[in-house]
């Protein structure tokens, strides 16, 4: 995402936001733009997930600035992403902060929105709280969406098969193959120089065998080496003991930011309860794996309504934290104004 500012404070970001108190007499107003260079159109549903994520974005955005004392109200589009667009900023919504209380719950999302990680690291097998599973529950059918889950063991494991697999069945696909190879991050010092992608560290992969076995996607195949990626892969997801899922309407670009914004209320509730996640994102952007999950969770998915997201969940030590883009690779200084 890019932010191109307007009146009042120069970004609607927390350090602004915070320092900024001289202009709390005026709105704030600024674009959210979508860079389509950083998108995944190759993979299925790739476009519908782009604003997924500009839905985690602006309900980051309206956590953030809740906690410093703003409100948030949006005009989103709504129009579908154009990843062949010769304009690469994509307009996504327009914001307009105002002054508003910093509750203490505010404050307190705003504390786990900090702490929020996902974590490939094995969890242990300790169970979550029914209260945190019926919060979620209850966030997502404001949302007007459905929270389901399993602890299941039966179940658990082979919707964790049925991930693994997904990851072998995508980089069988060409261009899904292509897409993963640029954004792998083999080394601590690459991901900090571009300070995004898939790093190795928090992928818990070494370096080089990521980087070897992603370029050599054949090997995979083979018995003893592919074996050998497999367990290493599979090593991270000891002491699953639950897996969670999302579904409700997902039928157009609105409903996709709704949906990203579900998520991302979700995923802090959980955080304030130390629990961890780690989205499953390919096996619903895999219509083979797709499939394979709804059948086995027992699934219904009506016209315009899909089971969109699945994760697991849990305790784990603290997972290694991701680089993050530095604030002016962020911002737009140079973007055209619009009638």
């Amino acid at each position: 995402m890019a932010v191109r500012s307007g009146r009042g404070p120069a970004l609607p970001v927390a350090p602004q936001l915070a320092a900024d108190r001289g202009a709390r007499h005026r709105d704030a107003t600024a674009e959210i733009y979508y860079d389509l260079d950083r998108g995944l159109p190759a993979e299925s549903f790739g476009i519908p997930f782009g604003h997924v994520c500009a839905g985690v974005f602006l309900e980051s955005l309206a956590t953030v600035a809740a906690g410093y004392g703003w409100a948030v109200s949006e005009s989103p589009r709504g129009d579908d992403l154009d990843f062949a667009a010769v304009d690469r900023r994509h307009l996504l919504a327009a914001v307009t902060l105002t002054p508003a209380t910093a509750t203490p719950v505010a404050r307190e999302r705003l504390a786990a929105f900090r702490r929020r990680r996902t974590s490939r690291r094995p969890y242990d097998r300790t169970p979550v709280e029914p209260g945190a599973l019926d919060e979620a529950a209850a966030i997502a059918e404001l949302s007007g969406h459905r929270f389901g889950h399993t602890g299941d063991r039966a179940m658990v494991e082979r919707l964790i098969r049925i991930n693994q697999e997904t990851l072998f069945d995508d980089l069988r696909n060409d261009a899904v193959h292509a897409e993963i190879l640029a954004w792998i991050r083999t080394s601590r010092r690459q991901a900090a120089a571009t300070r995004d992608g898939l790093s190795a560290e928090t992928l818990l992969l070494p370096g080089p065998l990521l980087g070897f076995a992603m370029r050599h996607r054949g090997l995979w195949q083979l018995p003893v080496i592919g074996a050998g990626f497999r367990w290493a892969y599979l090593n991270t997801m000891r002491g699953v003991r639950q897996l969670g899922w999302l579904t409700g309407p997902f039928a157009t670009p609105l409903d996709h930011i709704e949906a990203g914004r579900c998520f991302m209320r979700i995923w802090i509730a959980l955080t304030g309860q130390d629990v961890y996640l780690h989205p499953f994102g390919t096996v619903i952007t895999n219509p083979r794996s797709h499939a394979a999950f709804v059948e086995s969770a027992g699934l219904r998915e009506d016209a315009g309504s899909m089971a969109w997201m699945l994760f697991r969940f849990g305790h784990s030590r603290r997972p290694p934290e991701a680089f993050r883009r530095e604030l002016d690779a962020m911002v737009i200084a140079d973007a055209p104004e619009r009638s």
